[in-house]
């Protein structure tokens, strides 16, 4: 996008109060006194302190007077008209934001710590709205119009961007961001709650010894979160494949090949799809496979890598209880092309499946581990899970706050020897069942 069509005004729309009319008006003037050749030469942070530096010249010479405070904001805002987003750009640099709503130019949401709250904010207009939307798109080369009005897309920055505008929305634009937090180590989500110590050392050692484990949750869980602190165990020397929709993972590790679905472009054509990826990755010599989502046909692919040599894979996938996530993927897996039947994808699913760890947001915002089942059956059996850990609620507090305990379950003598064999030991906290008796087993459908 050039810069002209970055920084200039858009013809006048109905503005809302005085405040709308001064932002767009400096911003007119702003772009009048700057050399567009010469700010394209800049870096972006350049730039910025270059219109930073001649707006407040502006402002100093044709007023109005204003406080310190005010001038600052004033500059900031039309600035940000200018080169950012506008009313969203000090939203997307507050680190305590996980998820920006915009459900039109009037009704701004964010979600903090897991709550959500509405903003004393709002666009100018519609129109204002749908210029920040379409600036968004532009960037992954992507439109925006009555053909075409949903979509999704990635900042430069990684967040997640979704849209969809009239007449789909009967609301005005609507524009969701979903931000990605840093990643955390698994010692860091203890203090969050979201797990214990005893917890940390068995998905230790699990990870360690190549069980192939997928994360289970609802939207918002903190699947993605869980996923990158798992993945930050596995050994370094080992090749990693990730596979996303939307580059989301932060793994440390040095030999680490990222890939990335792509959607069609504005003519239909150029889509590379999730279960490409993981096709093409079994042709790369992975050591583990990391898929951020199955979510279709590309299950069954990944079942396959899991069940022929491609140990230690993880994924996530969206599932409100454990044994859910074994029904959603056998339902995923039989969307394939491929002709399976539910049979012979329930018996691959018993072979490839070892862990599944489920995730689940409670109503004070706290997410955390609510169980590690372990899949404990074979062939063609029905699916049997032994817990290993569960999280075991207490009613909400009148503060609103959902406290519980973490409760530990032996572990099934097949999952002890196989940990055993990878020199991982059992952590002290659950032992060995002696027989079937002691296992927390459950027939799943």
């Amino acid at each position: 996008m050039s810069l002209r069509a970055r920084i200039s005004t858009p013809e006048e729309h109905g503005s809302r109060g005085e405040d709308g009319h001064l932002v767009a008006s400096y911003r007119a003037k702003l772009l009048e006194e700057i050399d567009l050749a010469e700010m394209s030469a800049l870096a972006a942070a350049e730039r910025r302190a270059r219109l930073e530096r001649v707006l407040g010249h502006i402002i100093s010479r044709e007023g109005p007077v204003l406080s310190t405070v005010e001038r600052s904001q004033l500059i900031r805002r039309v600035v940000d008209e200018a080169l950012g987003l506008g009313i969203l750009e000090p939203l997307l640099e507050d680190a305590s934001i996980t998820e920006i709503m915009v459900n039109g130019p009037d009704a701004i949401f964010v979600e903090r710590g897991g709550r959500v709250e509405q903003l004393p904010l709002r666009f100018v207009s519609a129109d204002q709205l749908m210029q920040t939307i379409e600036r968004i798109v532009s960037t992954v080369n992507r439109r925006v119009d009555e053909s075409n009005p949903m979509v999704d897309a990635r900042l430069p920055s990684g967040e997640r961007v979704n849209v969809i505008i009239p007449p789909l929305s009967l609301t005005g634009p609507i524009l969701t961001i979903r931000r990605f937090p840093r990643s955390f180590t698994l010692q860091e989500l203890i203090g969050f709650g979201s797990l214990d110590e005893h917890m940390v050392y068995l998905l230790a050692g699990l990870v360690q010894a190549k069980f192939n484990i997928i994360v289970s949750g609802a939207t918002g869980t903190g699947k993605t979160t869980l996923l990158n602190a798992l993945s930050g165990l596995i050994p370094s020397h080992e090749r990693i494949i990730t596979i996303e929709d939307s580059a989301e993972l932060q793994l440390q590790q040095t030999h680490v090949v990222r890939l990335e679905s792509r959607p069609p472009n504005v003519e239909g054509k150029g889509q590379v799809t999730i279960r490409d990826l993981v096709r093409n990755s079994l042709r790369m010599r992975p050591d583990r496979i990391v898929v951020g989502e199955v979510r279709g046909g590309e299950s069954l692919d990944m079942l396959q890598a899991m069940s022929t040599g491609h140990d230690g894979s993880l994924a996530t996938v969206h599932a409100n209880s454990a044994e859910d996530a074994l029904t959603r993927l056998q339902t995923l897996a039989s969307m394939s092309d491929v002709e399976v039947p539910f049979v012979a994808l329930h018996d691959q699913i018993n072979s490839a499946v070892d862990v599944i760890v489920q995730l689940t947001r409670f109503a004070d915002g706290a997410r955390r581990i609510t169980e590690i089942a372990l899949l404990d059956s074979h062939g063609g059996e029905p699916y049997r899970l032994a817990t290993a850990a569960r999280f075991e609620a207490q009613p909400m507090t009148p503060d609103g706050r959902v406290y519980g305990t973490f409760r530990h379950f032996p572990l099934p003598r097949r999952t002890a020897d196989r940990l055993y064999m990878a020199g991982q030991p059992v952590p002290q906290a659950f032992g060995v069942a002696r027989s079937a008796d002691q296992l927390a087993t459950r027939e799943a459908r």
